[in-house]
């Protein structure tokens, strides 16, 4: 098992944890990430794009003029795509974008991400915040004694206190152990676990 040091809110060394190796010392294989990440940004597009057709364009579909003996082109209704006002060839039509990845497959990719964060020392425990109103100036202070930016923060703590508080910062998110996924360990550099998740994280994931 990986051993990880856990820190106080004044960054100092409180105790230590183990992390177990099934989940945090898993081999990484980046095809297996990149299709879990690339299922989960599609997953984000709204697929609303949409054009109306020569057959749903309102307008008679009568021919304009003869079809010889006027020196112009052979023209059909004015719905024609080549009119103006007419349809639209090949539009974007209202769809899907999904990509379906197989559960046990989800479930790999996540523990490739958190053991890649073990495998670069960017994974740091926390004990706790110890934030008692909602003040941004005491949340940077915790930042300041660990030392973190561009962070991920994972606390199952129902108060929003530490929500709130981190809200203003641009380079720091906090999730609960549920909401954890691929996508936000990967575009974090640093990911900093609240003590209490890491039971919940090995119990989802085992």
């Amino acid at each position: 098992m990986a051993t990880v040091d856990v820190l106080n809110s004044a960054g100092k060394k409180v105790s230590e944890t183990q992390l177990s190796e099934e989940i945090f010392n898993t081999p990484i294989k980046k095809s297996v990430l990149h299709e879990v990440v690339r299922s989960q940004l599609v997953a984000k597009r709204e697929g609303t794009a949409s054009c109306k057709t020569r057959g749903m364009v309102r307008g008679s579909t009568r021919k304009l003029f003869r079809q010889k003996g006027t020196g112009n082109a052979r023209a059909g209704s004015v719905k024609s795509p080549l009119r103006k006002g007419g349809g639209v060839i090949f539009g974007p039509s209202p769809r899907s974008y999904a990509i379906k990845v197989p559960k046990k497959v989800r479930k790999l990719a996540l523990k490739m991400a958190l053991s890649s964060k073990v495998e670069d020392n960017t994974i740091y425990i926390i004990d706790d915040f110890n934030l008692e109103t909602i003040k941004t100036r005491e949340f940077v202070n915790v930042l300041n004694a660990l030392d973190l930016s561009d962070l991920l923060i994972v606390s199952d703590a129902e108060e929003a206190t530490l929500l709130l508080s981190s809200r203003n910062i641009p380079d720091v998110k906090v999730i609960k152990t549920e909401g954890l996924n691929v996508y936000d360990i990967l575009k974090f550099k640093n990911l900093l676990l609240v003590e209490s998740t890491i039971k919940n994280i090995e119990g989802r994931l085992s």
